[in-house]
């Protein structure tokens, strides 16, 4: 059967993955930690704002805002670096997620809000915290801890609500039935994608990205600049008469090396 497609549109969207037969992928704060640091390294490369997040042992979710149709790209990249550090530290081998994300595609920016009580309301539901922002991986927490990551410093939140008191007050009350209603309808609703009004750039030509006589360093560059922005290695492969092997080796050095600079 053929694979769903993924919603690329620029916008808010709600990602959800887990470990293989839902097994643990953080095993402590250290690896929450690590993954975070991932989260905010590869927003910075593909333009992600991170409005909300929960950290469980053996899931996550984001509340993720893109500016460019890259959804997929940058998300395959968190995992991958992640498992790859999970696997070295570990040493072990083979899936660490149970398959590619899941995401969906907030339409309806009403839903922001309760989204994000939603996060926050995990670890409760989970009985692992008995009261919101006292867990130690959710944004809540970060906010009161004045320790927000800069990549969630634009978080809608923190421009909603002056100060930590009255984000408290509006998210600590117990999530209402009406509250777990919407959620539900969100789960259920789907979109057909026309076009984007909030699409902010255009999907630029291949060869806007590369230039005669570019040095070895800047093609390679470029190549993993088109990549973020939306185009398959085998699209840049094509256009630059490599074969997609190549392309492929490229992007995963440049890949690691900003995950793990010198």
């Amino acid at each position: 059967m053929a694979r769903k497609l993924r919603i690329e549109v620029i916008g808010f969207h709600h990602v959800i993955n887990r470990g293989v037969n839902r097994g643990v992928v953080f095993n402590s704060t250290v690896d929450k930690d690590k993954f975070l640091e991932i989260v905010c390294e590869v927003s910075e490369h593909y333009d992600f704002t991170i409005h909300g997040f929960v950290l469980m042992n053996n899931h996550y979710h984001l509340l993720l805002e893109n500016q460019r149709e890259n959804l997929s790209h940058g998300m395959r990249q968190i995992n991958a670096t992640y498992a790859q550090y999970y696997n070295r530290k570990y040493k072990r081998s083979g899936h660490l997620w149970q398959g590619r994300f899941k995401s969906r595609y907030v339409f309806n920016e009403n839903y922001l809000f309760v989204l994000f009580k939603y996060l926050e309301f995990n670890p409760i539901d989970a009985k692992i915290s008995k009261k919101v922002g006292e867990y130690n991986h959710t944004l809540l927490h970060d906010i009161i801890k004045g320790s927000v990551r800069p990549c969630m410093k634009n978080s809608f939140v923190l421009e909603w609500y002056d100060n930590t008191a009255e984000l408290l007050k509006a998210i600590g009350i117990k999530m209402s039935d009406a509250e777990f209603d919407k959620i539900e309808q969100f789960q259920k609703d789907t979109i057909t994608y026309k076009s984007n009004p909030k699409k902010v750039e255009q999907k630029l030509k291949l060869d806007n990205y590369f230039f005669k006589d570019m040095s070895r360093i800047d093609r390679n560059n470029a190549i993993l600049k088109a990549n973020q922005n939306g185009f398959m290695q085998s699209e840049i492969a094509v256009f630059l008469k490599l074969t997609e092997a190549s392309v492929s080796k490229i992007l995963k050095k440049l890949r690691i090396k900003l995950s793990y600079p010198s």
